[in-house]
């Protein structure tokens, strides 16, 4: 992804990667989803935005940073959908997200699967963890990866789906295991799809 133009904290487990960390250390603007703000508060940070339904903020911090709070009560999406909608109304596009996973499980998942959604309204998101980034992708695309890296694909709606680079084959998957516990041959790999998928890297050890 090109340069970051901001990042959005959801309210799962906060990031300890160094990587992560100073990606939220050096963005241009820090949007908290509702109830991350008060960890990352804690932690020393100041956010650019609040947004949320507000079920989760503390009192105190309500009061303290009102003025960057950005009420959305609509209960047909969740925070980070939110965040990422915000920031596209200001013509942002670029964007990094924390703090996605982790916590509840049925979570993790929705905001994984989001990230197709988000790619189709325009934006250009990454979802960074402690473990590896998830990356939304349509068509050919090619990534930078250490030989023996894992990776894993999920399938949103793409047909075609063949690689070079891996060590295992792909083909169309259908059920959401089936593209999982692949790993990267050589410094780079070459998904060629019609279509939809995510792209999980995991940070080589």
């Amino acid at each position: 992804m090109n340069s970051i133009e901001a990042v959005v904290i959801a309210n799962g487990q906060f990031p300890t990667r160094a990587e992560v960390v100073d990606i939220i250390r050096t963005a241009a603007t820090v949007v908290c989803c509702d109830g991350a703000a008060d960890d990352f508060i804690a932690r020393g940070g100041v956010p650019d935005v609040i947004i949320g339904d507000m079920d989760s903020l503390s009192d105190a911090n309500k009061a303290r940073y009102s003025d960057i709070i950005v009420h959305n009560p609509d209960q047909n999406t969740n925070d980070q959908t939110k965040a990422i909608e915000h920031l596209l109304s200001k013509g942002i596009k670029r964007i990094a997200i924390v703090g996605a996973t982790g916590k509840r499980e049925d979570h993790t998942i929705g905001n994984i699967a989001l990230l197709a959604e988000y790619m189709a309204l325009g934006a250009e998101v990454v979802s960074y963890t402690d473990y590896g980034v998830f990356i939304p992708c349509r068509g050919q695309q090619t990534f930078n990866s250490a030989a023996g890296c894992q990776v894993s694909i999920f399938n949103i709606n793409a047909s075609g789906l063949r690689s070079e680079g891996l060590d295992y084959p792909i083909y169309d998957f259908t059920a959401l295991w089936q593209g999982t516990l692949n790993c990267s041959s050589s410094g780079k790999f070459t998904i060629y799809a019609q279509g939809d998928y995510i792209v999980y890297i995991a940070v080589k050890k």
